[in-house]
């Protein structure tokens, strides 16, 4: 993803502030310095006033394998300022996980092809032996997966292993390391701590494993927690409790957030800027309320129109119709045209020959997005949204 139509005379940074989801109207004088509240970022979209923390660049992923080179990431560029959140959204496959496992620097070296920049609190990741990663992952930035089960060590108590995750990366005794991940304990809302702390991961249910996971993620502070799919095997009830946890966690200390998800549900609840991506590549991307209530791509109309609703109780649900493409041979043009509902009323062959341009839509702010339609709005505004009803 490439921020459009740059002005030459603007600095690095200059260009990178084009790309971050803004509020016009709000100068850098003006922003807040401080995390601010959610009712805050309503008002002030970059409430910390501050470059963004984390600054993917034109990031690309492959793979080589016997088939062929899969091509799971392609030109990906998005930003996180402190006391934000943005969520990762698209139907599996479409390189969600794999482009923030790079952020992690957790793909195989041996087996993975990166190329371009990942810049965290200014430091670039891309390129750093495994040693310096470590010292990274863990406290700079923190990942909360999405199984919790398979991601905590079945043999070792939920408490040695929070310890060690502290231990890693601060030279303290077990004393003091134990007394750090009860407070953890505590704080995420497991219940006698001192107990669990004694205990194994298949002691504890789904939600409080997954609470487990976050105290982990959190025991060091970091800057940056990347959630992927942290609520997907977990009940309403509990999926609403962790979204509340996270929330408030990030009030306190502070972190962006990068959380990766395919339910839009999950998205309106969280989300202060939202990117969408299809087949590796960002289709649309700006503020939870400009993609969501004011979508610019087919493929962002598609997830919103596949949302059951209760006004819709007795309606058939509209999934995309087709396959996500072979990452192995990506379509011609756009990625979506072969499943794009809208593609004939594109003049030509452009949809299947040229790669369309993220653009800003409207030709100001941040929301962009990628498709040929020239006339987006009054489509989604006369056909979409009374379906969305």
């Amino acid at each position: 993803m490439t921020a459009p139509a740059n002005d030459a005379s603007k600095g690095p940074q200059d260009a990178m502030v084009d790309t971050v989801p803004s509020e016009g109207g709000v100068t850098r004088e003006q922003r807040n310095p401080a995390v601010a509240s959610r009712e805050r970022r309503t008002t002030a979209m970059s409430p910390s006033g501050e470059t963004p923390y984390l600054v993917v660049e034109d990031l690309t992923v492959q793979f080589p394998t016997a088939d062929g080179l899969v091509s799971a990431v392609n030109g990906l560029s998005y930003s996180v300022p402190l006391g934000r959140t943005l969520s990762i959204v698209g139907e599996s496959g479409s390189g969600k996980s794999v482009s923030s496992m790079a952020v992690m620097g957790l793909h195989d070296r041996k087996r993975t092809r990166i190329s371009g920049s990942i810049r965290l609190g200014g430091d670039e990741l891309v390129g750093l032996s495994e040693n310096e990663l470590m010292k990274v992952r863990g406290d700079a930035v923190a990942m909360v997966f999405q199984d919790p089960q398979s991601s905590l060590h079945p043999l070792y108590t939920v408490g040695n292993q929070i310890t060690e995750a502290y231990r890693v990366h601060h030279k303290v005794s077990k004393d003091v390391a134990k007394k750090r991940a009860l407070e953890m304990l505590d704080l995420v809302g497991i219940p006698n701590p001192i107990r669990r702390f004694k205990q194994y991961p298949h002691e504890f249910s789904g939600g409080m494993r997954q609470r487990a996971m976050i105290a982990m993620g959190l025991v060091n502070d970091p800057k940056l927690v990347i959630a992927d799919e942290p609520t997907t095997a977990l009940d309403v009830t509990v999926q609403a409790q962790i979204l509340d946890l996270l929330n408030n966690l990030q009030k306190e200390f502070g972190s962006a957030i990068v959380l990766i998800t395919h339910d839009l549900g999950v998205v309106a609840e969280m989300a202060d800027d939202v990117l969408v991506m299809y087949a590796g590549r960002c289709v649309e991307y700006g503020t939870a309320e400009d993609v969501l209530a004011r979508p610019r791509m087919p493929y962002t109309w598609g997830l919103l129109e596949s949302i059951p609703t209760v006004s819709a109780a007795n309606e058939r649900l509209r999934p995309i119709k087709g396959l996500p493409p072979s990452l192995l041979s990506l379509p011609g043009g756009c990625s979506f045209n072969p499943r794009c509902p809208y593609a004939d009323r594109v003049k030509g062959e452009r949809c299947t020959t040229d790669l369309p341009d993220l653009l800003r839509v409207d030709g100001a702010g941040a929301h962009t997005s990628r498709c040929h339609l020239h006339d987006k709005a009054s489509i989604y505004e006369a056909e979409v949204a009374p379906r969305l009803g």
